[in-house]
């Protein structure tokens, strides 16, 4: 490979890091994936951020290409005034991540520090199953559950608290479960990844391999896996319903480990839907094509975007 300008993105998740460098026409140079050591604590995951981006800034430089930016996405809500992140799965509090890159990196290199899913769903925008739109939605369906709001063209970021869909509350009474956010009955507690294999077992007492296994399950007629899955899809046509009613996308892409199970998540959102809407525009509901790789790819089209800009910050 000739030498180029680069990009460093960097997609920091709960178990794993994807990164990459990333050229202005969007060829992807390298890419690797790291372990995300969360179990060490919050400084050992910011250590190992970076020291990621350190070392893939130092690999660009050996391999002759020139490092125009670096874009770093993380989960949890971003203070964009002052550079903080406060993400519980990572144990960060207000943990004043830009700061620390911009000391790591030690040059005057525009850094943009974004949200994970924002960025997955501006690459989505730019690239993906949200092309063309100017009202839209991009819903990962992971450990969690977030919303990247494209609205009136924009990508909508709220000074960073943007988007936590996943943190309405759609449950209440007895059913109603304790969120790691400390509310009781959020949407992320019933139809994240995670919920579903972690209800499952509180069901069965059977312990599962993830929402993966759940879905096999379910596949071959488990009654319980069914009730588990029922109850997925019903609070997450009402989170639909509700977006839609507010905010009226013409398209929502589903993405995240629960898109693996394609039209047998899709169909039954898209029929809830449209059985509930009334006056409301109903939108075209997809599965997101970018996969895994839409944070990454996401965070190098907003570090090429601060090139544009001769700037640096945060999303």
């Amino acid at each position: 490979m000739d030498p180029c300008e680069v990009v460093v993105a960097v997609d920091l998740g709960g178990t794993r890091m994807k990164c990459g460098l990333v050229a202005a026409d969007g060829a992807l140079l390298h890419r690797e994936t790291r372990p995300t050591p969360r179990d060490a604590g919050g400084r050992a995951v910011l250590d190992a951020l970076l020291e990621t981006v350190v070392e893939l800034s130092q690999k660009a430089t050996a391999d002759g290409h020139r490092v125009r930016a670096i874009g770093v996405v993380v989960p949890g809500v971003i203070d964009a005034e002052n550079g903080t992140v406060g993400a519980e799965n990572l144990e960060w509090v207000r943990t004043p991540v830009f700061a620390e890159l911009k000391a790591a990196i030690g040059e005057d290199i525009p850094i943009v520090l974004a949200h994970d899913v924002r960025a997955g769903g501006y690459a989505e925008l730019r690239q993906g199953a949200l092309a063309g739109t100017t009202n839209s939605m991009f819903l990962p369906l992971g450990t969690g559950i977030a919303a990247a709001m494209v609205v009136d063209g924009s990508l909508v970021s709220g000074d960073g608290y943007a988007g936590e869909l996943g943190h309405s509350k759609f449950i209440y009474g007895d059913a109603a479960e304790l969120c790691a956010c400390g509310q009781w009955g959020c949407l992320e507690t019933v139809a994240s990844a995670a919920a579903i294999a972690r209800r499952y077992s509180t069901r069965t007492g059977r312990t599962v391999d993830g929402a993966r296994e759940v879905m096999e399950l379910l596949a071959a007629g488990d009654p319980d896996a069914a009730q588990v899955w029922k109850d997925a899809l019903t609070f997450l046509i009402d989170a639909l319903v509700l977006y839609t009613t507010l905010v009226a996308p013409t398209r929502i892409a589903i993405g995240g480990g629960l898109i693996g199970a394609g039209e047998t998540l899709l169909q039954p959102l898209r029929e809830g839907v449209h059985e509930r809407l009334t006056f409301q525009r109903e939108p075209e509901i997809v599965a997101a094509v970018l996969g895994d790789e839409a944070g990454m790819l996401g965070a190098a089209q907003m570090a090429w975007d601060s090139v544009t800009a001769d700037g640096e910050g945060q999303e």
